[in-house]
């Protein structure tokens, strides 16, 4: 009961993890000893199937596995200052019982072990406490070393892909601005259904870019945010009354990385990403409207193609009745009054092909009408808003290339400026 109470009171007093993307569905336990254990004096030697450790050269590991690197250890330190804490509240209570001793008057031997139980365990608190240092300096030196380097390789890689994108979208731009020239009279009218499905995969395709933007740029401030408030933490000192006697290593309040985290969490939620965005989401309503009047459209010429076939089929039925029935009966004796009524039989069948004729030139005719209508809507639309989706995602690359490249500069002047390579 004692030792469950003592756990509870264990004050947590550095941060456990940094909740990067996806870190908490990552089993570490594999790596920790690896990680923990790893001796640097041994560096240039090879293992035996003749291959550096994975972890052994900086250069070829990515800013993930510093990261991992540095949860284990946050991990060991936090055991360290957990088992700090339960041994200093143990130190504590030896302390209490030998003052209450000497005010009782105890015996000399009582107060000799108790005295004994205070020192010992007030050494082994110096001990875990320079051991604790020891583990603060390790992830000091990852995080100075190995994560500020790869966070400024990353800024450079991100400058450098953003700056790729603003190329393509600038170009992008000016075509479609060219697409107010182009004549298309010469083209065809009707949409096929090739091309409503065509129309379909883009539609598609944009709703799935509104949805990876979104997620890009979530993840992205997530992230930095994420480790810049683990910087923080991190940054905070371990105090202890008991510390007096260890000479812990010199904390830097302002390391180089500070700086970059901040001002890389704050220009990120300063992005215009919610216009490039929009502009997004606005593309994908415009091709939903062309996809409902080119429904529309198709829906028309399928009603034309039945309206064919049945007079195709009324027509044939027609042609094979009166070259049947019809020519025999017409020179009848036109005193029986047979001739009359076959001729009456043979204006109403003609008249109703003839009208059925009618109705599929007015559903013809009416079918180009509406596809003239969609093919000029559906033009204006592309021509109006085209333009104002690569401007917006021109404007945003070239926003997110200069945020990265201002990232990188002035962590180089900084460093200049302190010294640091």
């Amino acid at each position: 009961m004692r030792r469950t109470w003592k756990r509870r009171k264990t004050r947590r007093t550095m941060p456990v993890s940094m909740t990067a993307a996806g870190a908490g569905h990552i089993d570490h336990s594999a790596r920790v000893m690896k990680i923990i254990t790893w001796n640097r004096s041994f560096r240039s030697m090879q293992n035996g199937d003749d291959g550096k450790d994975e972890f052994e050269n900086d250069e070829e590991e990515t800013l993930a596995t510093v990261i991992d690197k540095i949860l284990a250890w946050e991990k060991k330190l936090y055991d360290e200052v957990k088992a700090g804490e339960i041994m200093k509240l143990e130190y504590q209570r030896k302390v209490a019982l030998l003052n209450r001793q000497k005010r009782n008057n105890a015996a000399v031997d009582v107060l000799e072990k108790t005295k004994a139980a205070v020192t010992h365990l007030h050494t082994r608190y110096i001990v875990d406490m320079q051991s604790m240092d020891s583990t603060v300096s390790e992830i000091q030196h990852l995080r100075d070393n190995q994560l500020y380097p790869k966070l400024l390789d990353l800024a450079d890689r991100l400058a450098k892909m953003w700056e790729d994108m603003h190329m393509h979208h600038a170009n992008q731009l000016k075509t479609v601005l060219d697409l107010k020239s182009v004549d298309i009279s010469d083209s065809s009218i009707e949409t096929s259904a090739h091309h409503h499905s065509h129309t379909r995969q883009l539609h598609d395709i944009v709703d799935k870019w509104n949805t990876n933007f979104s997620d890009l740029m979530s993840y992205q401030k997530e992230y930095i945010n994420a480790l810049y408030s683990w910087l923080k933490l991190n940054l905070i000192p371990i105090e202890s009354s008991l510390k007096e006697k260890v000479a812990s290593p010199p904390r830097v309040q302002q390391p180089p990385v500070k700086a970059l985290l901040q001002a890389w969490n704050e220009q990120l939620a300063k992005l215009p990403d919610d216009l490039a965005r929009h502009a997004i989401v606005s593309f994908r309503a415009v091709l939903e409207t062309i996809l409902g009047v080119q429904d529309e459209e198709l829906k028309k010429k399928e009603a034309c193609e039945q309206i064919h076939k049945e007079y195709v089929r009324k027509a044939r039925a027609f042609e094979e009745w009166y070259h049947k029935h019809g020519q025999r009966r017409t020179f009848d004796d036109p005193e029986s009054g047979e001739g009359t009524s076959q001729k009456d039989a043979i204006s109403e069948k003609r008249f109703a092909v003839e009208s059925l004729k009618s109705k599929l030139d007015n559903e013809v005719e009416a079918h180009n009408k509406l596809s003239k209508q969609v093919r000029e809507k559906s033009l204006s639309i592309l021509r109006a808003h085209l333009p104002e989706l690569f401007r917006a995602l021109t404007d945003f690359s070239h926003a997110t290339a200069d945020m990265h490249s201002k990232l990188r500069l002035n962590a180089l002047m900084q460093d200049q400026g302190s010294g640091n390579n």
